[in-house]
């Protein structure tokens, strides 16, 4: 499938704090039922990027929702990459809390839609989003769950660990400053004492946001890896 056979929308979703919030749609034209996947934005919004990526994985045959999570702060959001301070406020306002209650929003409306699967239902998460990934499966019956680069996850959520519902795919970048080894390491012995169920991918010449095509960290050989190993991660 191409991305000529896929559908896009905009959607509105109800959450349960009483606020609206947008959502991109990439839906597989095929008839029939389809696996779900919510997909988690970086930091910089759901953006041209971010469509794209919800865009590859309709065309493989998933109906995919990426959520507006700056929908408090800034609808519409969409941030430079050469100007991170800008986008820090709207981030820093994502806790915990509200990215539980935005992705059981996105996960509702996946499970209620009549071409999505219900026991089928899958995330994926980039940077900022593969924190909330994480904090997704937590809550969520999920079928699998994927975070790629996710700052935040160690120290704060190591106490999920015990939580997760699906197994988890952790892929990070070697050069990757702004989450350091120890950390990386500290996800993957939490996962390993709760005994789940994990797969944990560094890819060594990528930085932080390499699979990102519009960023200048973008390593496209790391690219490539990442996206077959994500697409057979969620497959089985």
């Amino acid at each position: 499938m191409d991305r000529r056979e896929i559908i896009n929308e905009k959607v509105e979703l109800a959450v349960s704090d009483g606020t609206r919030m947008a959502a991109y749609v990439a839906t597989p034209k095929a008839p029939g039922s389809h696996p779900g996947l919510i997909v988690f934005q970086e930091a910089f919004g759901v953006n041209h990027h971010i469509c794209s990526v919800a865009d590859r994985f309709a065309a493989e045959g998933y109906v995919a929702i990426a959520p507006e999570l700056f929908h408090r702060t800034a609808t519409g959001f969409e941030g430079s990459y050469t100007d991170f301070p800008a986008v820090m406020p709207h981030m820093q306002a994502v806790t915990a809390e509200t990215a539980e209650q935005d992705a059981r929003s996105a996960y509702d409306w996946l499970h209620s839609n009549s071409q999505v699967r219900p026991t089928e239902i899958s995330c994926v998460g980039f940077c900022m989003g593969g924190r909330v990934s994480f904090i997704a499966n937590s809550i969520l019956p999920l079928r699998a769950a994927v975070s790629f680069y996710g700052g935040g996850i160690a120290p704060g959520l190591l106490d999920r660990a015990a939580k997760l519902h699906a197994p988890m795919l952790l892929i990070w970048g070697g050069k990757d400053k702004h989450i350091t080894p120890e950390h990386r390491r500290s996800v993957t012995e939490a996962l390993t004492a709760a005994e789940k169920i994990y797969v944990n991918a560094e890819f060594s010449r990528a930085d932080h946001g390499f699979f990102c095509d519009e960023r200048d960290a973008y390593e496209p050989h790391s690219a490539r890896q990442a996206w077959a190993l994500t697409l057979e991660f969620l497959r089985s």
